[in-house]
């Protein structure tokens, strides 16, 4: 099992939206930036350009990834604004309800490729996004 702590560093973000409600897919194009706040902290910041129907738009999100209290390695995604999103599970499925839908997510991979793919499910929504990161190697990436 992979930690947030193995994975510090830039990485290459490519993102493949689809939304079966819509008929539209899209894409995500930019750059993924774990870095270590604190022994028991990791900031995950997104920055990008999304394509999605018909419209470029630039995207960015922050998100936190912190180790419960204790010696145990539990560690959760957090949003920015404090509210939990989901444990971090690698390589199993994790959930995130938001009533009145329901998402699925997965991360997997090693300390140079790993993927987030992500359904949501329900009355408002029905997509998929199936991210993958690259570790950056060289700025010209």
């Amino acid at each position: 099992m992979l930690l947030p702590t193995d994975l510090l560093g830039e990485w290459v973000l490519r993102r493949h939206v689809t939304d079966r409600l819509a008929g539209v897919d899209g894409t995500v194009t930019g750059t993924t930036t774990l870095t270590g706040t604190g022994p028991d902290e990791v900031r995950w910041d997104e920055t990008g350009t999304m394509v999605f129907d018909g419209r470029t738009v630039p995207v960015s999100r922050t998100l936190f990834v912190r180790r419960g209290p204790g010696t145990g390695l539990g560690w959760t995604v957090h949003f920015a604004d404090g509210r939990v999103f989901h444990d971090w599970v690698w390589g199993r499925s994790v959930g995130h309800a938001c009533s009145p839908d329901e998402y699925t997510g997965v991360l997997a991979g090693d300390v140079d490729h790993w993927t987030v793919r992500w359904e949501a499910h329900g009355p408002a929504k029905d997509y998929a996004l199936h991210s993958e990161l690259r570790r950056r190697s060289h700025p010209a990436d």
